[in-house]
């Protein structure tokens, strides 16, 4: 399918998921709060989704790199408190003086384990190993890399809806965030090295929909009612083998819109610093719920046990 065809599509099913008009079920839920599925950070929950497709435009590159990439992630629930990931992309990279390369990205996969949900208290934890896998992309002419990075995880949520009856208008808010570290398997590649990363990102969410439904009827109605604005930012630092200071990140604000079987989301792409990149980019996904849309199927756990 061309890269045309895709979009096209994802736009017409977004389309459709609007004229929907319903508010999102079962998916992603802490007593009354539903926690979207957000996408820089990872989510707090395990879940059967399917993010088809990703399309994603950096900043430019702190070398003058351009790139565009598309990204395909699945999320499958074993058991109800487990579950794993997998995902793979295609990557369009224009360096500065070269030619321009295509071809797929490395395969990254993951575990997860969902330690609570404390619905009175709209929070969420959960714990998770992913696997950046070597030798799965196009090595030399992307980047894809030539050694395994392991990437345990600390994935939390929490909703504000528990405040004080005078803060009101804040117990739409909810945060959610991801704690993790990166262990490479090869210290060094080509002479360049491999530093092991402190990983750490928070999402900071406004619920129209629990505004709505938990707060006040404001008189908002769809597709306005299913909004959710929101902030994401995610940093990575080096501990060893480079400075500290070639942190690097990028601050995300955007809007989802959440039905009851799909989401669209879109945010700009702000670099933090020179070693994130130039100028801005920008990311849409479409973001299928499985659980809901399959639920006697393909979106039910596995194994019940």
């Amino acid at each position: 399918m061309s890269f045309q065809r895709l979009i096209v599509g994802a736009a017409l099913a977004a389309l459709a998921a609007m004229s929907l008009g319903k508010e999102a079920a079962s998916h992603g839920f802490a007593g009354q709060r539903f926690f979207p599925a957000t996408i820089l950070t990872d989510d707090p929950f395990v879940a059967d989704e399917l993010s088809l497709p990703t399309v994603t435009r950096p900043p430019t590159g702190a070398d003058g790199a351009q790139e565009i990439g598309i990204d395909v992630d699945l999320a499958k629930r074993i058991t109800p408190s487990f579950g794993i990931t997998i995902g793979q992309g295609w990557k369009y990279l224009q360096q500065k003086d070269l030619p321009a390369a295509t071809g797929l990205t490395g395969l990254h996969t993951g575990a997860q384990y969902q330690l609570f949900v404390d619905g009175p208290h709209e929070a969420l934890g959960l714990i998770g190993l992913n696997v950046n896998w070597a030798h799965t992309g196009r090595v030399a002419a992307l980047g894809a890399p030539d050694f395994t990075t392991l990437s345990p995880t600390f994935d939390f949520g929490k909703g504000f809806g528990d405040l004080a009856p005078s803060l009101a208008y804040l117990r739409p808010v909810a945060v959610t965030g991801n704690l993790g570290f990166d262990f490479p398997t090869k210290a060094e590649s080509a002479g360049n090295p491999n530093p092991n990363n402190f990983n750490y990102g928070f999402a900071f969410e406004y619920s129209l929909p629990y505004l709505q439904c938990c707060v006040k009827d404001i008189g908002l109605r769809a597709p306005f009612s299913q909004l959710i604005p929101l902030v994401e930012i995610a940093f990575s630092t080096p501990i060893n083998r480079v400075p500290a200071s070639q942190t690097v990140g990028t601050i995300q604000p955007g809007i989802i819109w959440s039905g009851t079987y799909f989401q669209i989301g879109a945010e700009a792409i702000l670099p933090v610093n020179r070693n994130s990149g130039r100028g801005f980019g920008g990311v849409m996904q479409f973001h299928v719920y499985l659980d809901d849309l399959f639920p006697r199927s393909i979106g039910k756990p596995i194994s019940e046990w």
